[in-house]
């Protein structure tokens, strides 16, 4: 195992190499892995050549944390504060990277509570997992939302094909029409959804009538913690309204989330809640 400290388009980052040769490299800002590379030299990871890369702004790709609010479902900023803020990497291990975040003046601007999370980036061969701790040091109960937001990074998002949802309760956010999901999913237009995550789902992402010897297969899985699984594309006409996204950027990303949104996590005192999400690259 190799680490070392990087600079990313001008922003400090830790690398990570694997004696197999799989690769990783995660923002201090953000605590946000913005690359992952298996030993084969593909990169799994989409991140936007226009994204905000100036330590203050979210930036778009890579997996951002959103914590303590998803979205707009709040009076928070979008998708909450933990992805704007420096973390502090607490410890490297073999094929592990440890962030923490704690609540701090800037927090507490937008939020009155005390926290403190834990990011875990592991590398395995072919794989990747991540983990989010989130602890309740306060004296005072709070509720939060949290997803794993990531951008999976694809030849053309209108060939691939997500598999493993089939007959899965959905809300398609887009049309704001609940039902259930009839077949593959598949991708062309804006797309937005939440998917109700069934217990121990695999979810398999690969190109439209590829045999798997003739194109990669990328499996995903998270905790049952994650409730839902959201799965978004902007789609053209969206996507031209981005500034850090290309006009073509969509056909190259497809974001695929761990998920719990659609009802705040109660955190008792001295509490904590753990998710993760894995992947595994079948070449």
């Amino acid at each position: 195992m190799a680490s070392r400290w990087l600079d990313f388009h001008g922003q400090p980052a830790v690398g990570l190499q694997t004696p197999w040769g799989d690769r990783a490299t995660v923002l201090l800002h953000g605590a946000q892995l913005v690359s992952w590379q298996t030993s084969d030299g593909y990169e799994h990871l989409y991140c936007s050549p226009q994204a905000r890369l100036n330590g203050q702004d979210a930036v778009r790709g890579g997996v951002p944390v959103c914590f303590p609010q998803f979205n707009q479902r709040g009076p928070l900023m979008k998708h909450g504060f933990a992805r704007h803020l420096p973390w502090q990497l607490r410890s490297i291990e073999p094929e592990r990277l440890r962030f923490t975040l704690a609540d701090g003046a800037m927090s507490r601007q937008q939020w009155p509570y005390a926290f403190a999370l834990e990011l875990d980036v592991t590398l395995n061969p072919n794989a990747l997992r991540i983990d989010l701790l989130v602890r309740n040091t306060d004296v005072r109960p709070w509720s939060f939302t949290s997803a794993l937001h990531t951008y999976l990074r694809v030849p053309d998002v209108t060939r691939m094909e997500l598999l493993g949802l089939e007959d899965t309760a959905v809300w398609d956010a887009v049309h704001d029409v609940h039902g259930r999901q009839a077949g593959p999913v598949r991708f062309g237009a804006e797309f937005d959804s939440v998917f109700q995550a069934q217990a121990q789902q695999m979810l398999r992402l690969r190109q439209i009538g590829a045999a798997q010897q003739a194109a990669g297969v990328l499996d995903i899985t998270q905790s049952t913690s994650c409730l839902q699984t959201v799965v978004w594309n902007p789609g053209q006409t969206l996507c031209k309204t981005l500034r850090d996204m290309p006009q073509d950027g969509w056909r190259e990303m497809l974001c695929v989330e761990a998920a719990s949104i659609d009802s705040p996590i109660e955190l008792a005192p001295q509490h904590s809640w753990q998710a993760w999400q894995a992947f595994h690259w079948n070449a």
